[in-house]
């Protein structure tokens, strides 16, 4: 069994792609994943499996919720290991000060990172951008909604990413780390 995290992309962001966190729980189960629960109320699953393909399990959750729910939402994987890593190995050790302006945009996979890397080249200070192996982290310090890092990082990669803030990616890393006891 590998503990895993699905991260879904815009759900139950304002009044689009609503989905109730009791009826994703019920839907990641009856894929056959055990000990599902959820965090927050915006598409973040943490469950256990015994799937080793992140992205054919991606896909299934995929498919599983356009077909009851009528919804085409996009879904990232990583196992608890993988998002340790991304924790740990956070390049901007003086954003976390202010979580709600620190993003982390997990990919699906690592190319995916690869069209974003132009943009380490420019100067975005105050902000900030670093490229990690499955993650960017994104510094918005002026606030998510007028930062220009991040309209640039999602253009670049096509917004095939989904991000968190490193509040909700610490409180997911417990939760993953929470079966791995």
């Amino acid at each position: 069994m590998t503990t895993c995290v699905a991260l879904l992309r815009g759900v139950n962001v304002g009044r689009a792609k609503r989905i109730a966190m009791a009826d994703l729980r019920q839907l990641i189960e009856s894929l056959g994943n055990t000990n599902v629960r959820t965090l927050l109320n915006s598409g973040n699953v943490v469950f256990d499996t015994n799937r080793q393909s992140a992205d054919k399990l991606s896909h299934s959750i995929e498919t599983a919720i356009e077909a009851r729910f009528g919804l085409s939402v996009a879904v990232v994987i990583v196992s608890a290991a993988e998002l340790a890593a991304i924790v740990r190995t956070n390049p901007l050790p003086r954003a976390p000060e202010q979580p709600s302006r620190y993003l982390v945009a997990v990919a699906p996979r690592e190319a995916t990172l690869a069209k974003a890397k132009a943009l380490l080249g420019h100067q975005w200070a105050p902000e900030a951008i670093a490229i990690g192996r499955r993650a960017a982290y994104l510094w918005c310090a002026n606030g998510i909604l007028e930062s220009k890092v991040l309209k640039a990082f999602e253009r670049a990669t096509g917004g095939a990413t989904t991000a968190r803030n490193w509040a909700t990616l610490l409180k997911l890393q417990a939760a993953a780390e929470s079966d791995d006891e």
